[in-house]
């Protein structure tokens, strides 16, 4: 386990309130030195602690692009394993590209014993994502993982994210893309 150093905690949790956040800024912030800001903050990306992703809300709160979203599972039968999914997944010769625009997040997970897929799909209908799913996604999974391979498909409709990346309430706490000035530092989790 890596523990984070106290001086780690307060630079994360001022990325955390504004990934844009100089290390000018952080370090003027937390009380660090600038280049102990900077040294810190590189390596905890290389160590992989630290990633920076860029949300675009494409649903109707943001571009409108899409108004409905659905978190599909596929179930796969048993005999299907992770490094045959995982493998699968990879050797997909279009998995930059394929499905880029519709699926908003995907996980594998285990249920009851057997591996599944989780899938978070946007459309711009709960009609047009039924059609998506049922005459591209599902063949295109069949195609890549064996005629026979997928079990059941359950889906469920998303209404609105509460908390995302566990300190992320749309809602409540976040205002011009980022963590508004006045949600309080133990409110934000770090690590211990």
């Amino acid at each position: 386990m890596r523990e984070l150093d106290d001086q780690e905690r307060r630079i994360i949790r001022q990325l955390i309130r504004d990934p844009r956040e100089s290390d000018n800024a952080i370090g003027e912030l937390t009380q660090v030195n600038v280049r102990t800001v900077g040294r810190k903050r590189r390596k905890l990306e290389e160590e992989g602690v630290l990633s920076y992703h860029t949300h675009v809300d494409l649903t109707a709160n943001g571009t409108g692009q899409f108004t409905a979203r659905h978190l599909y599972i596929i179930k796969f039968r048993i005999g299907i394993t992770l490094k045959q999914l995982t493998d699968d997944i990879k050797r997909e010769p279009f998995v930059r590209s394929i499905f880029t625009e519709i699926i908003f997040e995907s996980h594998i997970a285990e249920i009851d014993g057997k591996l599944a897929m989780l899938l978070f799909i946007d459309g711009a209908s709960d009609a047009d994502i039924v059609q998506t799913v049922q005459e591209q996604l599902i063949p295109s999974l069949l195609r890549n993982h064996g005629e026979n391979s997928i079990e059941q498909v359950q889906t469920m409709r998303l209404l609105a994210p509460v908390r995302v990346m566990r300190n992320y309430l749309p809602f409540v706490n976040m205002q011009d893309g980022a963590i508004r000035k006045d949600w309080p530092d133990e409110a934000i989790y770090v690590a211990k």
